[in-house]
């Protein structure tokens, strides 16, 4: 059980590599995320809490991280795991952005369709606001 969208925004990739790396910031550019953190850096094995806009936190871990092109974290709650990747490739001078999102544990099928079903709404309401969001930033660093 999958489900993955992507976008092309106008800005470098290390725009997007640096938004995502603000883990504290998240919330303003996901519009799913009320809260997020590390405890540490952003680097593969480093735990940390996500609070969803609506639902509860849930501990993450990132479990994946290539500097400048792609993070992983995993989200837990008891025999449910979210598997968050992100991605990151240049396109001439701008990015094109993937978000993908699967589900393992014993109680994926359970959880896993309900979930989706928020995905399908909210993972293009994120990619369009982290799109405004890098374009934004993008334009005041050019200034």
């Amino acid at each position: 059980m999958q489900i993955e969208e992507r976008i092309h925004i106008p800005v470098p990739p290390s725009v997007i590599d640096d938004i995502w790396s603000e883990v504290d910031s998240w919330h303003l550019w996901d519009p799913d995320t009320k809260q997020a953190h590390l405890d540490g850096p952003f680097a593969v094995g480093t735990k940390g809490r996500i609070v969803p806009s609506k639902g509860m936190g849930v501990a993450m871990v990132v479990t994946e991280r290539t500097p400048g092109r792609s993070f992983t974290v995993d989200g837990y709650i008891p025999l449910f795991r979210m598997h968050f990747e992100h991605t990151v490739i240049p396109v001439d001078d701008d990015s094109e952005v993937l978000h993908r999102v699967w589900f393992t544990g014993a109680l994926a099928f359970l959880f896993g369709p309900g979930v989706i079903k928020q995905l399908k709404t909210g993972l293009p309401r994120t990619l369009l606001s982290l799109k405004a969001y890098a374009e934004k930033r993008h334009q005041l660093t050019q200034l």
